[in-house]
């Protein structure tokens, strides 16, 4: 970590070191930093609005909260009138991706600390799988940087099933144990391979035991409708939350296993409303319910909020506004052995609260964090400082050759003149796609995209090694027409490179583009490139400010739709194609997986094959 991370991670005393302080404002023999006046007090805890509160903050964190805190008022204490507003904590996002946002955790944090999140729980496996270790590392440092917590998972599965795909890196046992010793770490990132845990594989309760010995919590990721004995023995081997689920059941069988239910909103997943009814209807115990985004690319974050946007959807959704409020404040921070240190308006908590007029529209008017504004109005106030991200977190493309449409070419098997095709289905506003198959027709030895039944053609092209490698098979749900190719170096989790496309020579072009401007997404149509989002740093994000990179995703999305796409967040559903640990299909730089049975299948079906 560099100097200035160390100085800004112990730049805020823990409680122990600034108990006396706290004591002595709160008995008015030394006057507080700051002083909020005339408040309704929202306490996360009882689950209570108080009116008429105070709240004293000192050395970044709460002092005192009372119905008045003028004994706490010196010279030099700054003081905010709060109007009759409601002072919530600072919003708590139990899990996510800063990488999805195609941004550096700075400008993520730029971007979110208007909407009043002022704690992220992020685990950074995109970057690990092309970076490894090291780029943990540098996330890591920059995330310490921040005037918000950013708090590091060590990311569990790089490959995310081994066997299946081939990454930039792998991380090991050992790694995982090196990191639980960095002052960020909080515990071990989702743990995607459920396979691998269910078969007792060593090396993945290898990390699942260093993580518990080092005393910290262990990501789940169970991604499979399987809710018997399988599900049961994931959770025996330690996994403590789980954001998959996409249906009521899915919620109550973890929460009945001690899990917690993380529920997401992110750009493309709308899993909240599916499962908020555990509480709204069926009536379980709100504790053990979290909310989360997961992945929020940029045009999200400028345009529609973050965890703000996620608390308003619950609402909308039927959840009691202070039920709500809990799930992404004092649920996540007792979750992660955080309810003493963040989480609430109470004494010795680090002193993260958001001045707003209603609850349940939540309007975000003032963000402090830490005892400081961070932003009002929606505006930001501080500085996000960078970290100095090396020439060789930003040179990660290597094609290994020039491409031509013959790489892109789909042969088809020797005298066929149909084929019956596997298909990868894409769901709208889901992860999970579907397995489908579709007769092809053969032209002078090639099986081409079928745009008129919304069939284009997908590539995975190996980006890491330079080995010059493509796979190729076909994708439904776009919708795609005309000439046209869209490719991607965010390809989850591998981030290899994917190119969908109608048009060979197109997905030539857009690989090759890729390759020249070292990452990021490209769109194509009749031989021209429409639009571009450049994401230098290992190909998955920008240190670029948040909203150019937002405006230029704009022109990605309208370009999409101007080759046909008509799908809700389009872009989130390429990039996850290759994501070899969610059902049912994908593709990988090894072929295409069938993720129900977790292992390589042909793309066409072999003549009276069921």
């Amino acid at each position: 970590m560099t100097d200035f991370g160390m100085e800004t991670m112990n730049s805020l005393k823990s409680w122990a070191e600034a108990a006396p302080h706290l004591i002595a404002v709160a008995m008015g023999r030394v006057p507080a930093d700051l002083v909020i006046r005339g408040g309704q007090w929202v306490n996360v805890h009882t689950r209570e609005v108080l009116p008429g509160h105070d709240v004293a903050v000192a050395m970044g964190r709460f002092a005192y909260i009372g119905p008045d805190a003028g004994h706490c008022i010196g010279p030099d204490t700054e003081v905010i009138e709060a109007e009759g507003r409601y002072m919530i904590p600072g919003l708590v996002d139990g899990h996510m991706h800063i990488e999805s946002g195609m941004l550096t955790p700075a400008e993520f944090a730029a971007a979110v600390i208007p909407h009043g999140t002022t704690t992220m729980f992020t685990d950074p496996h995109e970057i690990a799988n092309v970076l490894g270790l090291r780029g943990v590392r540098m996330m890591h440092d920059e995330a310490a940087l921040q005037p918000v917590s950013i708090y590091t998972q060590m990311p569990s599965c790089a490959p995310s099933a081994p066997g299946l795909e081939t990454t930039g890196f792998e991380i090991s046992a050992e790694d995982v144990a090196e990191a639980m010793g960095w002052p960020g770490i909080i515990g071990l990132g989702e743990m995607m391979n459920f396979p691998g845990v269910v078969a007792g594989d060593a090396k993945m309760l290898a990390e699942m035991a260093a993580t518990m010995r080092a005393g910290k919590t262990v990501g789940g990721h169970y991604a499979s409708p399987d809710l018997g004995h399988a599900f049961a023995a994931y959770v025996a081997g330690g996994a403590a939350d789980d954001h998959e689920g996409t249906c009521e059941a899915d919620a109550v069988a973890r929460v009945r296993q001690g899990m917690r239910s993380m529920m997401r909103l992110g750009s493309a997943w709308y899993d909240v409303e599916t499962q908020i009814t555990a509480v709204t209807e069926k009536g379980l115990d709100p504790r053990s319910f979290i909310l989360c985004t997961d992945d929020c690319h940029s045009g999200t974050l400028v345009h529609e909020g973050h965890m703000n946007r996620v608390l308003r959807h619950a609402i909308a959704c039927g959840c009691e506004p202070l039920v709500a409020l809990q799930m992404c404040t004092i649920n996540t921070a007792t979750h992660f052995g955080l309810e003493r240190e963040l989480g609430s308006i109470t004494p010795g908590r680090r002193a993260d609260l958001i001045l707003t007029s209603d609850l349940r529209l939540l309007p975000i008017e003032r963000v402090i964090a830490r005892g400081v504004t961070v932003a009002e109005g929606g505006v930001l106030t501080v500085p996000c400082p960078h970290y100095d991200w090396p020439e060789s977190a930003r040179q990660t493309v290597n094609l290994g050759k020039r491409l031509a449409a013959e790489d892109f070419a789909i042969a088809a098997p020797e005298g066929a003149n149909t084929v019956t095709a596997r298909v990868i289905g894409v769901v709208e506003n889901q992860a999970p796609t579907k397995a489908l198959t579709a007769e092809m027709a053969v032209a002078e030895g090639l099986v081409p995209a079928d745009p008129a039944r919304d069939i284009a053609q997908i590539a995975l092209v190996e980006r890491h090694r330079g080995t010059g490698g493509v796979v190729n098979g076909f994708v439904s749900g776009f919708g795609y027409q005309g000439r046209m190719a869209i490719g991607s170096t965010v390809a989850h989790d591998s981030h290899h490179m994917i190119v969908v496309g109608t048009d060979a020579a197109m997905m030539a072009a857009a690989a090759n583009r890729l390759g020249e401007m070292g990452g990021g997404i490209t769109v194509w149509r009749d031989g021209a490139e429409i639009a571009a989002v450049p994401l230098p740093i290992a190909g998955l994000m920008s240190d670029a400010p948040a909203a150019e990179v937002a405006a230029s995703a704009q022109r990605m999305v309208t370009a999409m739709a101007d080759c046909g796409c008509t799908l809700n967040n389009a872009y989130m559903q390429h990039s996850l194609l290759a994501l070899v640990v969610i059902p049912e299909i994908r593709i990988s730089d090894l072929g295409l997986v069938d993720v129900t049975r977790f292992e390589l299948t042909n793309l066409f079906k072999d003549p009276g094959e069921a």
